[in-house]
């Protein structure tokens, strides 16, 4: 498996950093002196670039470096800072800057940049002068002449200093909602055969970017990427607006060298190690570790669900079959620093990414299905949780796929069910208190808010609608809870003997009418012999 935290870890960090400013030195340009030829250039061109790239043999980079940028422990890696006078646009009196990474321990493929001005691509040269090598050991000497950019980030510097994106590592991206200013989980550009049987799984890459130069004043900014891999290759055009919820729209265009087996489109990438509901190994003695906590969905139909996350004890993988979705996204539903008493990480600030289809084959994205891989982890540092769209008819070579969707982040999203929504899954040993257990069976605790259930009258009828695909459903009550003015719905499963996943579906009703959106839930059951240490301690 893949080790995607380590690689977003390390992001994270990078863009943590604080910058290095040249002590009031004077600003030296951000090119080198002797600049590559300047070209026109726009979306189409690139459209069209990729698809010759792709009627074309793979070719893998190569990778120039000194071998002692690969060895750099974390530390060392941390020790190298762009200067912040060297930045794109630092003196041009625009509301962006860009900053960028060096090369070196997981980033070993260096990336090219482009300033684009009034369609004119001019090529940012790299130069070792644009870092304070630190304590990292590397001489600047050794890498003259060479191609050393990995990455970088991006800065709004009309409301805050900090970042508010950035791009580093095969495909991936991050950017953070203006209310918390913090990162979390990821997006990136595509996914190929991310659990794909017989198959690898493969990391496209950004192997180029262009920076479209923004007018004085203004509040978004336009950036191109060149996307290959042995599978594909593709054109994406980004146009990011920061604010309190950061919105960035993305038109996509792929062209397959060869069949795929699994596509994802609008790839969501987080971390899920356990939580109120899924405390599977967990010694932490923190109460919730995670990044998100839960999978939104709206479908075609109108139909709201909720999927809260679990660290399974194998790799998982669901389906989510749809024909037109109106949205998906990876959410951290639970804000209270109580819930997680984190004060290094502050996981109740992560953002919330929210997918929203534009534009596809059919007008929108067609059918297909919003595929959850949920990875098991054994620690925070690994992004375990992957959510993507898989369009129904698998990508063949020669085609050109167009799509188009815009990313909201934030810890607010504009689309929400009207409806009751989950605001908390709990679970635990399922049984009635004071009365000795016959059987082993697990108890689901689901916490409804919103929508009418605050407004309804005392004694109102409401009934929890419970539903499994095994098993069989016990003691199920919903009661009005004035802590939170809403409805807790609790119930028992009583599993088979055998050990596989169990599917639950979950909704609120009165009179017929639901009242809350969909919860639907996959629970793994322990094993014989565990069901018999927790209920007799042997």
């Amino acid at each position: 498996m893949v080790r995607r935290r380590d690689v977003l870890k390390t992001a994270l960090a990078v863009a943590a950093a604080p910058w290095v400013d040249a002590g009031g030195a004077a600003a030296a340009p951000t090119r080198a002196r002797t600049e590559p030829p300047a070209a026109k250039f726009d979306f189409a061109w690139l459209k069209g670039h990729a698809r010759w790239l792709a009627d074309r043999p793979y070719l893998p980079p190569r990778v120039d470096l000194p071998d002692t940028l690969a060895g750099l422990s974390y530390d060392r890696y941390q020790s190298i800072r762009f200067r912040a006078d060297r930045a794109l646009w630092a003196d041009a009196g625009l509301n962006f800057r860009l900053q960028f990474f060096h090369v070196g321990r997981g980033f070993m493929q260096p990336v090219r940049l482009y300033e684009v001005d009034d369609g004119i691509a001019q090529e940012i040269a790299y130069d070792p002068g644009m870092f304070d090598f630190g304590e990292s050991g590397i001489a600047p000497s050794t890498m003259r002449g060479r191609q050393g950019f990995a990455g970088f980030r991006v800065q709004f510097v009309t409301d805050w200093q900090d970042d508010v994106s950035a791009f580093l590592g095969a495909s991936y991206f991050r950017a953070v909602g203006g209310d918390t200013r913090q990162y979390g989980l990821s997006a990136r550009g595509l996914a190929i055969d991310t659990v794909a049987p017989g198959h690898v799984e493969e990391f496209p890459r950004f192997t180029t970017f262009w920076f479209e130069r923004p007018a004085a004043g203004a509040g978004a900014l336009t950036l191109y990427a060149l996307l290959d891999s042995p599978s594909v290759a593709g054109a994406v055009r980004f146009r990011t607006a920061p604010g309190a919820t950061q919105i960035m729209d993305v038109d996509t265009a792929f062209y397959p060298r060869k069949p795929i087996a699994q596509l994802g489109i609008a790839p969501l990438t987080s971390m899920f190690f356990f939580g109120s509901n899924d405390r599977r190994d967990a010694h932490d003695w923190r109460p919730q570790v995670h990044d998100s906590d839960g999978l939104a969905l709206w479908t075609g139909t109108g139909e709201w669900i909720w999927r809260p996350l679990v660290n399974p004890p194998q790799v998982h993988l669901n389906s989510y079959f749809d024909d037109q979705p109106k949205g998906f996204g990876l959410m951290q539903r639970d804000r209270r620093f109580a819930d997680y008493q984190d004060d290094g990480v502050f996981y109740n600030r992560r953002p919330n990414l929210w997918v929203e289809p534009l534009q596809g084959p059919a007008g929108g994205w067609g059918r297909g299905a919003v595929q959850l891989v949920e990875i098991p982890t054994i620690d925070e540092t690994f992004d375990n949780i992957v959510a993507f769209w898989n369009p129904a008819t698998p990508p063949r070579p020669g085609q050109e796929l167009l799509y188009g969707y815009r990313l909201y982040w934030g810890t607010h999203t504009p689309f929400a069910s009207p409806r009751g929504t989950t605001l908390a899954t709990r679970t635990g040993l399922g049984g009635i208190i004071g009365q000795q257990r016959r059987f082993f069976s697990w108890h689901f605790d689901v916490d409804f808010a919103g929508g009418e259930l605050g407004a309804l009258p005392a004694g109102s009828p409401v009934e929890a609608v419970v539903t499994t695909s095994r098993g069989e459903i016990l003691n199920t009550t919903a009661h009005f809870v004035p802590e939170f003015k809403g409805y807790r719905a609790l119930f028992d499963v009583k599993p088979d003997d055998r050990p596989d996943p169990i599917d639950l579906r979950l909704f609120l009703r009165i009179r017929g009418w639901p009242l809350t959106e969909t919860w639907i839930y996959q629970w793994t059951p322990p094993t014989l012999a565990e069901r018999k240490r927790i209920l007799f301690g042997t």
